[in-house]
Order: structure tokens, then C-alpha cells, then sequence
């Protein structure tokens, strides 16, 4: 039998390109998010080019309740879940604090920590009797080094690394590995959401170096997953080569 993930976040950037490549090693995946369409489109890519099964799974992290029932649905034979990616995730605004949008505020915290707790505890009750299973936290540069306008996203994954090191300790007596992965700036949707859809300030975030992409993270996924069971892979911190902190980017 394959082994099986569970993916949030799955309808663009990282956890798009980390469930078509645990699919294309031969995982079975869960892949889920809030735009139904996008997920089952890339349920189709995954069907036509693998032999990996997938299931999709229209919830949004934010909704405790949605987020239960969806996953309290599936089949038996997909709850045996041994990897959690704990990939949705966003940030809202740049503003510094004293013009910060509640609004923003909320969202992130309700998606970047509040969603990440949801499906954790759902999905580790899961994991509990079997004794076995892995949950990879997408965290951030931003939560190792803050940086002007942003305080509450980086706040929300500084949370992520805190969260991680807990969960670390919890799941230790049930040999349930997790860790996280910091990336530093990556090509996706990101800065598109985080500017509310300006895409010509969006697309100046990345001009002049080459950040990271969505694959480059995913292969960081797939290695950590793919470690013998005495291995845990706490944390990794992966950046462009131009970049050397949050603020610090060689451009040309």
C-alpha cells in the first residue's frame, strides 16, 4: 500500500507543487483548499499522470467546523494518514501596526495559526493509534527575524515555530515526527494576496534576483518526508541565493 498525504493549501504554489510531486513518488494524496474548481483540476493532473491515488477535499482551515466534518468524511481507507503538510497560509496587508487593518489582522491569524491548529489535532488523533506518522509545518524566514510592516505575519509564524516545537514534544510518546520548513521569498501567490490583487506591486517583490519556487520547496518537503523512521528533520531554512535575510536582497 502507498502511503498517504494530507495537503492544505493545495490549490496553488507550494502545496500545488508539493502534491503533484509526493504523487509523482508515490504517495497517495488528500489535496485540499477552498477554491473547488483549481482543486479539481489538479486532482485531474494528478489522476492522468500517475498511478497515485487522490481524494479531493473542499474545506477552508479557517472554519473549525468545516474543517472537522470534512475530514470526519472520509473514506476509512483514507484515514490512515502518515504525512500532514501544514501548508495554507497567507499573508495581508503591509502596513505598519498603527495603520494595520483589523480586518488583515484576523485573517491572518485565523488562517496561519488558528487553521493549523484545526487540522493538526484532527489529523494527529488520526495518526494516535497507528503509532506513526509525520507533520511538516510551513513556516517562514519571517518567523525567525522580523521586519518593518510585518508584525502580525510575522507574529503568526513566529506562533508556527513555537506551535511546531510543541507538537514536537507532544507527539514524541507516539513516535509522530514533526518539523517545519522556513522558506525565505518564493514566486507564488503570496505577495499577490498579501497586496490584494495590485499586481504590478506584487510582481516588483521578486524583481531583479531570482527567488525560490514553489517546486524548490516541495523537493525540501519530499526529502524530510522520505526520511528513515529514525530520522526527524526539525527544521529547515531554505532562501534564494540573493537573499540573505528578510530585508537583505542582492538584486541586480
Amino acid at each position: 500500500m502507498k502511503k498517504i498525504a494530507l495537503i492544505t493549501g493545495a490549490t496553488s504554489g507550494i502545496g500545488k507543487a508539493t502534491s503533484l510531486l509526493l504523487a509523482a513518488n508515490n504517495w497517495d494524496v488528500i489535496i485540499t483548499g477552498r477554491r473547488e474548481n483549481l482543486l479539481l483540476e489538479l486532482a485531474e493532473k494528478i489522476r492522468q499522470n500517475n498511478t497515485s491515488k487522490v481524494f479531493p477535499l473542499v474545506f477552508d482551515v479557517r472554519n473549525r467546523e468545516n474543517v472537522n466534518e470534512s475530514i470526519d468524511s472520509l473514506p476509512e481507507e483514507w484515514k490512515r494518514i502518515e504525512l500532514l503538510v501544514n501548508n495554507a497560509g497567507l499573508a495581508s496587508g503591509f502596513d505598519p501596526l498603527n495603520e494595520g487593518d483589523v480586518e488583515d489582522w484576523e485573517k491572518m491569524i485565523d488562517t496561519n495559526m488558528k487553521g493549523l491548529l484545526y487540522v493538526s489535532r484532527k489529523v494527529a488523533n488520526l495518526m494516535l493509534p497507528w503509532q506513526k506518522g509525520q507533520i511538516i509545518n510551513i513556516s517562514s524566514i519571517a518567523g525567525k527575524e522580523v521586519y518593518p510592516s510585518g508584525n502580525v505575519y510575522c507574529a503568526t509564524k513566529y506562533a508556527v515555530e513555537a506551535l511546531t516545537k510543541g507538537m514536537r514534544l507532544d507527539f514524541l510518546k507516539y513516535n509522530i515526527k514533526v518539523g517545519s520548513i522556513s522558506p525565505g521569498m518564493v514566486d507564488t501567490e503570496f505577495s499577490l494576496v498579501r497586496f490584494h490583487g495590485n499586481e504590478e506591486r506584487a510582481s516588483n517583490v521578486y524583481n531583479g534576483f531570482t527567488p525560490l519556487s514553489a517546486e524548490d520547496v516541495a523537493e525540501a518537503i519530499l526529502f524530510m518526508a522520505n526520511r528513515p523512521e529514525h530520522v526527524n528533520i526539525d527544521d529547515i531554512i531554505i532562501m534564494p541565493t540573493a537573499q540573505g535575510s528578510t530585508r537583505d536582497v542582492k538584486r541586480k
